[in-house]
């Protein structure tokens, strides 16, 4: 695996551009990521310190990412993974710096975005 170290602010040292996780964890980390993006996942958008991926808030989802999230800022510490809600809607901000950003830029770009949901017309006839 080839690695780069990247300063970061919080500490001033330099952590590995690299995901700690085996083969078998990552396929099966990056699975459940595409599962839930193909669920619930309306927006991805590439910002200057890294990604901002936009979620419904479908019942779980937020529960869902934040477990997600445990795991990534173990195995990608050069990385900041946060969660939040914003106009009803789950926000993941991703955030590094240096060679980081474009790392995070390059990630996720198989996740799809899931299907509007259809509007129905729930007045009685």
């Amino acid at each position: 695996m080839t690695t780069r170290k990247i300063a970061t602010e919080e500490n001033g040292g330099t952590v590995p551009i690299a995901c700690t996780l085996t083969s078998a964890d990552l396929a099966a980390q990056s699975a459940r990521w595409e599962q839930l993006a193909a669920r619930a996942m309306t927006e991805r958008v590439e910002t200057a310190h890294g990604l901002r991926i936009f979620f419904r808030a479908d019942p779980g989802a937020e529960e869902e990412l934040r477990e997600f999230l445990a795991v990534e800022n173990g195995c990608c510490p050069w990385a900041d993974w946060t969660v939040g809600m914003n106009d009803g809607q789950i926000v993941l901000n991703i955030h590094s710096t240096g060679e980081g950003i474009a790392t995070l830029h390059a990630m996720c770009t198989s996740m799809q975005a899931a299907p509007p949901r259809a509007v129905t017309d729930l007045a009685d006839p």
